[in-house]
């Protein structure tokens, strides 16, 4: 569900349905139960309601921080890892010029079908939460046969050879670990804790009672607000290749890189 909303919807009007609807929502419950049990504007529960709502409120603010902290850091890493995916691959192509035209020429071409595989026809995939290995796994293949089927002539080709190897094997750990994250998603109970919670919190909100209906809503939308909000982040940070704000393929373009682009 959450993929299907960032890959429909921008962040700007995920944040007007999801911040704007929660507090709409919350206001009007808060009116038709003050108009239900008027005697609630008194504040003779104040006490108890305040009680509640402040240690639930600390304990649902504890776990929100803790589930934002969390996708954020899973963003972060992601980031990492598609940047250092690509530096390897650029090394690749750096640490080639030193072997001969035709085992260059096969790297390349590797290579080039590999960084166009990724942006082109893996990405999409990881988009709507789908990665596949078989996007890439021909071209890396053939990066792998182009370097085991040559022999160093001399101690310089040795030493780039070594080099380009193991960059190659970084690239094919950094795309195993690009492709759990593609598939990674919040657990099951930490959803349930972060938009559960947020139905038993605002509701809370509605038993304060307040004499002015200006202050009383002013209180409840503030609080529906930040809950709101709290949630858009949950749901644009957990998918961290889909949405406006998702880990762009920009990095596979640049540098050593930017070669295999040009037409």
């Amino acid at each position: 569900m959450s993929l299907w909303l960032l890959n429909h919807f921008s962040t700007f009007t995920l944040a007007v349905i999801t911040v704007g609807g929660t507090v709409v929502l919350a206001v009007a419950g808060s009116v038709l139960l003050r108009r239900r049990y008027p005697s609630l504007a008194q504040g003779e529960h104040n006490d108890m309601v305040g009680v509640t709502l402040g240690m639930f409120g600390a304990i649902y603010g504890i776990i929100l921080a803790f589930v934002i902290v969390t996708l954020w850091t899973q963003v972060e890493e992601t980031q990492t890892i598609v940047a250092s995916e690509a530096t390897d691959t650029a090394l690749i192509a750096r640490d080639a010029a030193a072997f001969p035209p035709p085992v260059h020429a096969r790297l390349d071409s590797a290579l080039s079908g590999y960084v166009h595989a990724v942006v082109e026809d893996q990405w999409p995939r990881m988009r709507e939460g789908n990665p596949s290995y078989a996007a890439t796994e021909t071209h890396l293949r053939a990066a792998y046969q182009a370097l085991q089927a040559y022999d160093p002539k001399d101690e310089r080709e040795q030493v780039f050879y070594e080099q380009a190897v193991g960059h190659l094997d970084d690239v094919a750990t950094q795309r195993r670990a690009r492709i759990t994250m593609a598939r990674q998603e919040l657990p099951a109970l930490l959803q349930v804790l972060a938009f559960g919670g947020a139905l038993v919190l605002i509701p809370l909100t509605f038993l304060y009672g307040l004499r002015k209906r200006r202050v009383q809503m002013l209180f409840v939308a503030s609080v529906a607000a930040l809950v709101g909000f709290s949630l858009l982040l949950v749901v644009v940070l957990d998918r961290p290749f889909a949405g406006d704000l998702d880990v762009s393929p920009t990095p596979y373009r640049e540098g050593a890189l930017a070669q295999y682009w040009v037409k």
